[in-house]
């Protein structure tokens, strides 16, 4: 059961990852850093006993900030 849903998710990722290729540095690393945050904070705010999706929103909007402001 694991095996089925690990696939599609690899195949999504693969394919997401193809529509960067025309993107500047600064907006990968825009959206790097929210994609990045918000699978960080809604871990931790699950693990913590939290809102998963408000730590999602918040490390998103934490991650793609500090990804704009980096040189």
């Amino acid at each position: 059961m694991r095996n089925t849903r690990i696939f599609p998710a690899i195949v999504l990722a693969v394919l997401l990852s193809l529509g960067c290729a025309g993107m500047s540095p600064t907006t990968k690393r825009t959206v790097a850093g929210g994609a990045i945050g918000a699978g960080a904070g809604a871990g931790v705010a699950a693990l913590a006993g939290g809102n998963a999706w408000v730590g999602a929103g918040v490390g998103a909007a934490a991650g793609a900030l500090t990804g704009y402001l980096t040189k």
